[in-house]
């Protein structure tokens, strides 16, 4: 695992080899942030990684500037690597972690933020509930982007907040934004 732009480019981390995380593939965030680049301006952003596994997508928004970054994850061994990364990197200041269900997480929030991702497990039986949260809680800050990875079984495209879809082998990245964009 490696950060693939901005100020901790060329970073890598080996996460542990027990994690029930899949971290998103340095080819897929590479194209991510590529897309992402064109859509949004990360540099003092709010952002929420969602499933945040080992926190790679969040390494990556702080490698590129953003300001204030929440992470909830419920695993304890990938809490453990998340601090010791942030650490390691010197956002602990900007970094919030929380640690629970994503799913009461989202139904109890109040913040917005300009960036969110969500990595969930490719086999949750609640995946479909992601996007429709995140807009039902009004999670997303006007002028904000949320990705959601995901694989072929899901398709977003018919949700009234749809952007764009992007395919990489078996990683998909759909695109949604803020209802006032």
């Amino acid at each position: 695992m490696r950060i693939v732009g901005g100020i901790f480019s060329g970073r890598r981390f080996n996460p542990p080899t027990t994690t029930p995380a899949r971290p998103t593939t340095d080819l897929a965030k590479e194209g991510l942030f590529n897309i992402l680049a064109n859509l949004i301006d990360l540099e003092d952003a709010k952002t929420c990684e969602l499933f945040a596994g080992t926190g790679n997508i969040t390494y990556e928004l702080a490698s590129r500037g953003a300001a204030d970054m929440t992470v909830v994850e419920r695993d304890m061994g990938n809490i453990s690597f998340i601090k010791k990364t942030a650490k390691e990197l010197g956002i602990e200041d900007k970094l919030h972690i929380i640690r629970g269900d994503v799913f009461k997480f989202m139904k109890q929030s109040t913040e917005q933020y300009d960036f969110i991702f969500a990595d969930a497990p490719y086999d949750l039986v609640h995946i479909d509930d992601v996007p429709m949260l995140v807009f039902e809680k009004n999670m997303l800050a006007p002028e904000g982007i949320f990705v959601h990875e995901h694989t072929t079984r899901n398709d977003y495209q018919k949700h009234p907040n749809f952007l764009r879809m992007k395919n990489y082998g078996t990683t998909i990245f759909t695109f949604f934004h803020h209802p006032n964009k």
